[in-house]
């Protein structure tokens, strides 16, 4: 019973993410906004609301501080992943040698976060902290509120072309604006009912198949959660919109490191990673190593591939199975 309701929770979040998607570009329409940068904003905090629904769950209420980690580690490498997986269907050039490389800022962002993250993992014990808040959780916060900043910045200079790049023509007058935003809002409700059940699914599965919470939060809980990623991301690339899929998964990562710092303000029982498994560190050198490796392939754009697979796709693979390997001889 437990596997059943594991699936059908995978099952109701890939649903509602999908129709997410589809409901988030009519409310980009309705407001006027622009399709493009609403669906970065929009899409990358809504893929994220399953990992901030399981991770503030886990430790306010399960008391599964390992569940909550392995989910924003694990969901940092699955979304990398994810760039992989797509650009096997293309039969073009490799998504790496097409996205714009201002998303090396993104990235950039991301490789220093997850250092943050790593560190804090390790020297746990010797960070200090005020109250049960440790003090990388306010620096995470801000590098992340310094990224929006500086991205949003530098993007507001592409704004103009990239929505001429998508074709703004209105595409949803057969539904109403005050339908779109009920729906939305019905779909986020069920997600967010999914992610919040997820930690005692994932502490049941841990229970009885003895693969420990690390191992279980950082693959099974963070590859349900991640579904809406993959979503949203095919969903761009079949709109020919490489850069909101490249720039959503690597804003996703991002999003996630900060509810790791949500996390750790909703834990009252203490510093968040003086609580956690060391084993942890695997998964952020993991995503930070999958990071560098993208950010090399958006820099260097090589053109061709090894079979169906990019360079970046066989290197992200290779490091996300190591870290797997790892973590499961380590549970």
């Amino acid at each position: 019973m437990i596997w059943l309701q594991f699936f059908l929770c995978v099952s109701v979040i890939l649903y509602s993410g999908t129709r997410l998607s589809t409901y988030g570009d009519v409310i980009a329409e309705k407001t006027g906004l622009g399709r493009t940068w609403i669906g970065v904003v929009l899409m990358a905090s809504v893929t994220s609301l399953p990992e901030l629904i399981t991770g503030i769950s886990s430790v306010s209420i399960f008391d599964l501080p390992d569940i909550a980690a392995g989910d924003v580690l694990g969901s940092c490498m699955f979304n990398l992943l994810i760039l992989g997986m797509l650009d096997i269907r293309r039969d073009r050039m490799p998504i790496s040698a097409i996205a714009h490389q201002g998303q090396v800022l993104t990235a950039a962002f991301g490789i220093l976060l997850l250092g943050v993250t790593t560190l804090s993992i390790l020297g746990a014990s010797r960070i200090p902290s005020a109250g049960w808040i440790g003090a990388s959780s306010p620096v995470l916060l801000l590098v992340y509120l310094l990224a929006m900043r500086l991205v949003f910045r530098y993007e507001r200079r592409r704004i103009a072309e990239l929505l001429e790049d998508l074709g703004e023509q209105a595409q949803y007058e057969h539904m109403a604006a005050r339908t779109a935003y009920g729906r939305f809002g019905a779909h986020a409700v069920v997600i967010v009912l999914a992610a919040a059940y997820l930690p005692h699914l994932g502490d049941e599965i841990a229970r009885i198949t003895g693969l420990g919470q690390t191992f279980v939060g950082s693959i099974f809980i963070a590859l349900t959660t991640s579904l809406p990623e993959v979503v949203v991301s095919r969903a761009a690339l079949q709109m020919g919109a490489v850069d909101l899929a490249v720039g959503g998964i690597l804003g996703s990562n991002l999003f996630n490191l900060a509810i790791l710092a949500v996390d750790d303000f909703c834990y009252f029982r203490g510093p968040l990673m003086r609580s956690i498994s060391a084993n942890h560190a695997i998964s952020a050198a993991a995503a930070m190593t999958m990071t560098a490796i993208i950010t090399i392939s958006l820099v260097y754009r090589h053109p061709k591939r090894v079979a169906l697979f990019s360079w970046d796709a066989i290197g992200t693979t290779l490091v996300f199975v190591l870290a797997s390997l790892l973590l499961y001889a380590g549970r």
